[in-house]
């Protein structure tokens, strides 16, 4: 080959390399699908994120509350919810406790007590959770009173009572409940729910509900 095909073929093949990186840089990748929300599974027991909530906790008759009132030591208190729902503080007598959040409860009371101080700022802890809890009786290892945490459920209070003595009939377990003064009662069969075939037995507790097991 001559020293003048040899120039020509490396002419060629330097205008090449340009004009197949330009098509190369024209082609279009498709964008990747994104998809917008949170990606929940497909799993039917799953909870939607729609139906979690924060929650509040609201104050109940025994619960236990530090009351501190900002320079103020005479007027601040550990006072105890009455049976009635309310608590006795000097100045203002009775204020209704139960039912409100305890930051709805400061506000109540600082409210009252602008007559009596200049600007004042109340502070209120819940040191005693007395009336968040449920009961467990009957054929279990650890019988008694429980915490009632935020979204317990009947297994839940199970497992905190230890499981079940020899004697337990697991079957014929039901959840004792008062509302507006009328007695409620739920069946439980624990085998049953324990396999999945009956989820909505498994209810969430509410302040003083009692379960029994036989």
């Amino acid at each position: 080959m001559s020293q003048r095909a040899v120039w020509w073929i490396t002419l060629l093949l330097a205008s090449t390399g340009p004009i197949r990186a330009a098509q190369s840089t024209d082609r279009k990748v498709p964008a990747p699908t994104v998809k917008s929300g949170p990606v929940l599974p497909t799993d039917d027991k799953t909870v939607p994120l729609s139906t979690v909530k924060n929650s509040v906790y609201l104050i109940g008759p025994e619960d236990v509350l530090d009351v501190s009132v900002w320079k103020e030591p005479d007027v601040s208190r550990v006072v105890t919810v009455r049976p009635d729902g309310q608590i006795s503080l000097p100045l203002i007598n009775d204020i209704q406790a139960a039912g409100l959040s305890p930051e709805q409860l400061a506000s109540t009371i600082a409210e009252k007590l602008r007559k009596f101080v200049n600007e004042p700022q109340v502070t209120v802890i819940v040191t005693a959770m007395n009336s968040q809890r449920v009961f467990v009786i009957g054929e279990v290892l650890r019988a008694g009173a429980f915490p009632l945490l935020p979204g317990m459920t009947v297994l839940q209070a199970l497992g905190s009572a230890g499981g079940f003595t020899t004697f337990a009939d697991v079957k014929k377990i039901h959840i004792m409940r008062v509302r507006d003064g009328k007695k409620i009662q739920f069946q439980f069969n624990y085998r049953e729910v324990l396999k999945g075939n009956q989820p909505e037995r498994n209810i969430n507790l509410e302040p003083g509900d009692t379960i029994v097991v036989p």
